[in-house]
């Protein structure tokens, strides 16, 4: 699988690269927890949840497409599709839009599989084209929520949006005998992708589910540092109030992203695509050791 990712996208023309593992800012998506460590200045550092942030320095610094397989860590992260640790594949490209990154996706998947997934006695077909549903369209079908109601509870009630979404939503696409994008995310469960020009109530994000199964997680990138700001300080604020560590803004992000075209990346998780292409749910059934192995 490896050798077949790298083959993909050496040949479309991507650069793969090496990252810091231990950074002074890991991300402040309010649903990820870091480890925390030494840094050799004395201060504090955190292991990554994602090498997103020096992935798009380099764009910044003139490499137009940049992929990588790297390990990252997540505190709390136990179960049959998490692990602490765990490999993510991501990939960034400038000039792209959010529609491009889902194409890389969908033939990459495509391409590991070739073009089925099977568990137990079910077959999905995960050829593209992958049909794209917004989210709204996915709460209203599923959940009952208008898209006034949807967008509202992402905003202001997001229990009750997240209870939709692992509760009604997600079931009824493991239902699918095809895999689906999701698209369209509301704009408060976004903090990294642009809002979309003709619907600013919603941004660029998809994520792709096979069986239910989420795989990734991509965006057309927001590019703005001044509204990037605005967005970290107001998760520092979430996170300072539901009482979760606080971490630093990363001031070097802020300013490449001043110089940086509209782009588009994505973040996949490598293990779950081997175990949906092993025919199984379970990610410890595809990596050697688990965290219950330490």
């Amino acid at each position: 699988m490896l050798s077949t990712v790298r083959t993909f996208f050496d040949a479309r023309g991507f650069l793969e690269v090496e990252t810091p593992v231990v950074v002074h800012s890991p991300g402040l998506d309010i649903a990820l927890d870091a480890f925390e460590v030494a840094g050799t200045d004395g201060g504090p550092c955190w292991l990554i949840t994602s090498p997103e942030y020096h992935m798009k320095r380099l764009l910044a610094e003139g490499r137009p497409r940049v992929y990588q397989i790297v390990r990252c860590f997540r505190r709390g992260e136990v179960g049959a599709m998490h692990n602490p640790e765990f490999t993510m594949l991501e990939w960034y490209r400038t000039n792209a839009t959010m529609h491009d990154v889902a194409k890389d996706t969908e033939q990459l998947v495509a391409a590991v599989t070739g073009g089925y997934v099977r568990l137990g006695g079910r077959t999905i077909d995960v050829r593209p084209p992958i049909e794209r549903v917004t989210v709204c369209d996915a709460f209203a079908r599923f959940a009952r929520l208008s898209r006034d109601e949807t967008l509202f509870a992402a905003a202001s009630d997001p229990d009750r949006y997240f209870r939709a979404m692992v509760d009604l939503v997600e079931p009824a696409l493991a239902r699918f005998d095809r895999a689906v994008f999701l698209v369209d995310y509301p704009a408060s469960q976004a903090s990294l992708a642009r809002k979309k020009p003709d619907d600013p109530g919603v941004a660029e994000r998809f994520e792709l589910y096979v069986a239910g199964i989420e795989l990734c997680n991509g965006f057309g990138e927001l590019v703005d540092p001044v509204e990037q700001r605005t967005r970290f300080e107001h998760d520092q604020a979430q996170r300072r109030a539901r009482g979760m560590p606080v971490y630093p803004i990363d001031e070097r992000l802020l300013e490449a992203l001043a110089l940086l075209p509209p782009s588009g990346g994505n973040a996949l998780g490598l293990d779950r695509l081997a175990a949906l292409a092993c025919g199984t749910t379970e990610i410890a059934d595809v990596m050697a050791f688990v965290a219950q192995d330490r």
